[in-house]
């Protein structure tokens, strides 16, 4: 998962921003997130977000955001910045085309480790987002250009003769659902080892791309 989005550029939100206020705003989002990963998108409301943040009432999240919708957006921001942060530096440090693939299947389920509520908070937004909403087609853009980026690499990588000959379309689509599974999985079995997961994911995907056996 990688994604280079401006909270403040996809918000709309004014220049000038004080400290104070965005550090009131990340307060809030935190604290979005962590409510939607334990209850769920639906049972989300601005009182449990207030709580959760030690807010006195909810008016301080109105000030900050337009409604659930806009505080939602922003949590998907948030969450796809924290993964790149933490996804990135390792596919830099990796060595070659299988490498980095390995390095993205780690990074990307040990991220569950790292921040536990961040990608159940996601799954949860994402999938009750209406298909016509901005948001949800925005974030379906963000993931298509991850996708494509993905191939264009497997491409390269089948031409330096690193991996096999294969349908790339398929194989990201597989490791996007592979990755997303152990996520719900996760939530269901809080004892997960979730780092033998992406240790497992890394040698069944290594196995399903690389050029020789």
């Amino acid at each position: 998962m990688q994604a280079r989005i401006s909270s403040d550029e996809q918000s709309g939100a004014p220049a000038g921003r004080t400290f104070t206020e965005s550090a009131r705003r990340t307060q809030i989002v935190q604290a979005a997130i962590e409510v939607i990963a334990d209850v769920g998108y639906a049972k989300t409301s601005f009182a449990k977000i207030a709580k959760q943040a030690g807010l006195s009432s909810t008016g301080m999240i109105s000030y900050h955001f337009k409604g659930k919708d806009d505080l939602m957006h922003e949590v998907v921001v948030e969450v796809m910045r924290v993964a790149e942060v933490y996804i990135v530096p390792r596919m830099a440090e990796a060595d070659g085309y299988r490498g980095r693939l390995r390095a993205y299947i780690e990074a990307n389920v040990e991220l569950l480790a790292a921040f536990p509520k961040y990608l159940p908070a996601l799954t949860e937004v994402v999938t009750h987002l209406k298909g016509d909403d901005p948001h949800r087609i925005g974030f379906a853009g963000t993931l298509k250009s991850i996708m494509d980026v993905q191939e264009h690499q497997m491409r390269a990588a089948q031409q330096a003769g690193e991996f096999r000959d294969f349908d790339v379309r398929v194989m990201v689509t597989a490791l996007r659902g592979a990755i997303d599974g152990v996520v719900v999985r996760s939530a269901a079995d809080p004892g997960l080892d979730i780092a033998a997961c992406g240790r497992e994911l890394a040698d069944i995907f290594d196995l399903a791309t690389r050029s020789t056996p």
